[in-house]
């Protein structure tokens, strides 16, 4: 069965939502879903910092196969609009709700990132 765009909206919204309670109960309760802004998206979760650095995060509630190529260039582009440190992808595994066991893409240059600090050129 094929969702409706609503029905889509709908479950991606909900994802959304999963994600950023876990990271605000886990991690730092300042994080939250973002607002939409448009043309200039800065990904869908605020707040979430780290060694000072703002990390963008895409949430993908998604029944397909993984399309982490797509899905990792939409989260450097929101990277670039929030001028974040780094940017990963938070995609929902099917057969499981719990947002501890969901999955997360980035590239090598976004891991380095986050582990020093510093984004490499």
């Amino acid at each position: 069965m094929t969702r409706s765009r609503a029905s889509a909206k709908q479950a991606g919204a909900s994802f959304e939502r999963k994600i950023a309670d876990c990271l605000a109960e886990h991690v730092d309760d300042r994080i939250d879903r973002r607002v939409k802004t448009g043309a200039k998206d800065k990904g869908d979760i605020a707040g979430l910092r780290h060694m000072g650095g703002r990390v963008v995060i895409e949430a993908k509630d998604y029944g397909g196969r993984f399309l982490v190529g797509p899905w990792l260039n939409e989260a450097e582009l929101e990277r670039g609009n929030d001028d974040a440190l780094a940017g990963l992808v938070a995609a929902k595994r099917r057969g499981t709700t719990d947002p501890l066991e969901q999955v997360v893409f980035m590239t090598m240059r976004d891991l380095v990132a986050l582990l020093t600090g510093e984004r490499p050129a």
